[in-house]
């Protein structure tokens, strides 16, 4: 297995980049934590609370409770995608990229 490159070795290494690193990964896990208890809560209601999923949401009409939140957690997570998206080019990339300029110096 080769060494590393001088430069790769000094982000590896820069205390900014690992920082950045941890900041993003905390970012990341915390979303997908989101994401995941959204979609075990909609399952757990589909095994654990089929009746309240299936009340319909006026008279006369066909549509449930079910389908407006299943809906909605799909619209969660392209509004979280977005918000991770956003947050990425706007922060993360730009630290990224000053950690480079300054390795390559």
């Amino acid at each position: 297995m080769s060494r590393p490159s001088a430069p790769y070795q000094q982000i590896h290494d820069n205390p900014r980049f690992q920082a950045l690193v941890a900041r993003r990964n905390r970012h990341a896990l915390g979303l997908t934590l989101l994401v995941l208890v959204l979609y075990f809560a909609y399952i757990l209601a589909v095994a654990f609370a089929p009746d309240w999923l299936a009340r319909r949401l006026g008279p006369g009409m066909t549509m449930t409770l079910g389908m407006p939140l299943g809906l909605g957690i799909i619209a969660v997570n392209v509004v979280l995608t977005a918000f991770y998206v956003r947050r990425a080019n706007r922060d993360f990339d730009r630290e990224a990229a000053e950690v480079r300029k300054e390795a390559c110096r």
